[in-house]
């Protein structure tokens, strides 16, 4: 897959963002594009877990979503704060099961709300956006 043709906002609070097709090959995509978001605004101590976030927000859209495409953000509305999300068409709330013993799956928001600073979702006339926010530290 070529790398994404990724879009930076000239105005309001700074972001990436990219459409993807809705497959699990997006899962890579999404990861390079948050990675690349946070180093240009010098916050990789973020990327491991921003990259952990959006794998999994990303799987869970193409797991439940039912259209072709899915939208993935990350934008910066504080110095140190981070918002990821995945918008899809589907008005389906997610909710945090607590998975059977020896599930594979079932995990992933779970894994989100340990590690976001805080993480919620928003119904859209179309559909969806989930996201999930890091906090770093200022640096002198």
């Amino acid at each position: 897959m070529p790398p994404p043709a990724t879009r930076s906002r000239s105005t309001g609070c700074p972001g990436y963002s990219e459409t993807l097709p809705r497959m699990p090959e997006s899962v890579g995509t999404a990861r390079r594009l948050v990675r690349i978001a946070l180093a240009a605004w010098s916050l990789d101590d973020l990327a491991d877990d921003g990259v952990l976030i959006v794998s999994e927000l990303v799987s869970n859209a193409v797991q439940h979503a039912h259209s072709r495409s899915i939208r993935v953000a990350v934008s910066r509305p504080e110095i140190v704060r981070v918002r990821i999300g995945v918008v899809d068409k589907s008005r389906r709330l997610p909710k945090v099961r607590e998975p059977r013993e020896g599930a594979e799956n079932g995990r992933g928001l779970a894994l989100v709300g340990a590690l976001a600073k805080e993480w919620g979702s928003d119904r859209l006339p179309w559909g969806k956006r989930v996201w999930a926010e890091l906090h770093g530290e200022l640096r002198g």
